[in-house]
């Protein structure tokens, strides 16, 4: 018997994560565009470091958009679920000594330290309750869930009405034994590693990607021109600065790491977990063909 689902509010969150990543395109595609046509000296170089540091961030925070937008909590006469991401904690009502609002604290909750609209998310220790760990969008509307283990803090988008109706929930009683369960994103990442074929086609992805980086990095300063612009039949190559070349790592880094990401996210699924080798694989060969790509172009005379 399902009771309700409270989710936390998203909109505030979802637009700030979202304003970020659109900065953060936009400067990483400039400083690309940037690394395209500058030459080789310290206009190039830091063309490199702003791109890299704008692009850096970009997985983390799609992650944390996902997670928000997905983010919820249900209960029923069992068991309380809170979802965030690829992070799940169902808890049976039977392991729940007492929810209440955080205001109702002698010693104030300290928040995580890194914080923002829409991601509290975080262990912390206080001096009364011990462990505590947030789950959370807004500081405004937190509720405390008291288990055994440890504390959780929530924040839907109406704390009395979930509190209200788990105290008609034990009321009624619970229908089916549950058991406790706890997934941690980096629990995805650990079982995925136990797998052979899934460590050889990661380590596979990043050895190539690595040797890319360092192959064009020792071309770059070595050759000045290469055949890069596109060539018509019968007609003689194009030559451009080599520090176009940088393009092709930066881009299958960038395949890689959203390979990555979208495979851990297939992996989660026994049955689905053939597409998570397939795009796992296809990170790999494409880090082989961009490797190829370079080999061709500074094999052509320009």
């Amino acid at each position: 018997m399902n009771i309700g689902h409270f989710p936390p509010p998203k909109q505030r969150g979802l637009i700030i994560h979202g304003l970020i990543l659109l900065v953060l395109v936009i400067i990483a595609i400039i400083g690309f565009v940037n690394l395209s046509s500058a030459e080789v000296g310290p206009v190039f170089l830091i063309s490199l470091l702003v791109s890299l540091a704008a692009f850096l961030p970009i997985p983390f925070f799609l992650y944390r958009t996902y997670a928000l937008w997905r983010a919820d909590y249900y209960m029923d006469r069992d068991s309380l679920a809170i979802h965030w991401g690829l992070r799940v904690e169902d808890i049976p009502l039977t392991d729940i000594e007492w929810i209440r609002p955080a205001d109702d604290l002698a010693h104030p909750l300290s928040l995580p330290s890194f914080r923002w609209p829409g991601g509290l998310l975080g262990v912390r220790r206080h001096p009364d309750l011990g462990l505590v760990e947030f789950l959370a969008a807004d500081p405004k509307k937190l509720l405390l869930i008291a288990t055994a283990k440890r504390v959780f803090v929530i924040s839907p988008d109406n704390p009395a009405a979930l509190a209200q109706t788990f105290a008609r929930a034990t009321e009624l009683g619970s229908i089916t034994h549950t058991e406790a369960k706890s997934v941690y994103p980096s629990f995805v990442v650990t079982q995925a590693w136990e797998s052979g074929l899934a460590r050889y086609l990661w380590l596979s992805a990043l050895f190539l990607n690595l040797g890319l980086f360092i192959w064009a990095s020792l071309i770059i300063p070595s050759t000045p021109q290469v055949a890069l612009s596109p060539q018509f039949v019968g007609g003689a190559p194009e030559s451009v600065p080599s520090s176009q070349l940088i393009l092709f790592p930066v881009a299958s880094l960038l395949l890689s790491i959203t390979g990555w990401i979208a495979g851990l996210y297939f992996y989660r699924w026994e049955h689905e977990r053939v597409l998570a080798f397939i795009v796992w694989g296809s990170s790999a060969l494409t880090g082989l063909l961009f490797l190829l790509a370079v080999l061709f172009i500074i094999t052509t005379p320009v």
